[in-house]
């Protein structure tokens, strides 16, 4: 399998055009007010359109009112939606079959027994994301800059595609790919000079050292 890039986050035009340059395959757009990398549905519709195939578009909801999906799949048509909340296996189910769209669920992970309640998403979530637990009384769900123990996932088979996240940066995500086989990378605070404000060279730098574990892995190279 080739390895899947992600940026999450993206607010603005030269993010994006940063992030495909340089070759992610995926793009995600957060809708959640308490982020500063919230986008307004008018916002995200400029600027999901210049994508234009080079990628797939991902809106991040949390614990989202089916009012607030039907809103941004008219605005943005995404490719997948990312539910960075506390949804059931029952909702991200319903979500799925009422709009259509495939799931890349996210969760928080601290010990081996998160890892064993991902697993009960298996044949509901299209693609599972790992990301840090987020500390106590946080406003975020994701996007906090931390990272947890890689080593968990070293034999991490759901039985669906799965992506880690949590504290990865340029420095360190080619050790995150070669330490855990994950078939996909998703980055946010790790690729921006402060909160919601993104970095172009840091998100080429960050593409390029995965694209480099990727090779050294002799994984296959393309976009899924």
């Amino acid at each position: 399998m080739p390895l899947t890039v992600k940026i999450c986050g993206v607010t603005t035009h030269e993010a994006l055009a940063a992030a495909l340059d340089a070759g992610a395959d995926m793009i995600g757009f957060v809708f959640f007010p308490k982020s500063p990398r919230h986008l307004s549905l008018a916002q995200a519709g400029e600027v999901s359109r210049r994508v234009e195939g080079r990628a797939q578009t991902v809106a991040l909801l949390v614990n989202p009112e089916d009012g607030q999906i039907d809103a941004v799949v008219r605005a943005m048509r995404p490719d997948l939606l990312q539910l960075h909340g506390a949804e059931t296996p029952d909702r991200v189910a319903d979500i799925r079959k009422t709009f259509g769209v495939p799931i890349l669920k996210a969760f928080g992970v601290a010990d081996s027994d998160d890892l064993a309640r991902a697993e009960t998403y298996r044949g509901v979530a299209d693609r599972l994301l790992l990301d840090a637990k987020p500390p106590k009384n946080g406003l975020l769900p994701g996007g906090n800059g931390l990272a947890f123990d890689w080593t968990l996932v070293r034999d991490f088979s759901p039985g669906a595609p799965w992506m880690l996240s949590g504290g990865l940066t340029p420095d360190n995500v080619g050790d995150a790919v070669r330490l855990t086989g994950t078939p996909g990378v998703d980055v946010s605070s790790g690729v921006e000079d402060g909160p919601g404000q993104k970095s172009l060279a840091k998100i080429r730098a960050f593409v390029a050292a995965a694209r480099l574990a990727q090779d050294q892995l002799g994984l296959a190279t393309g976009s899924v």
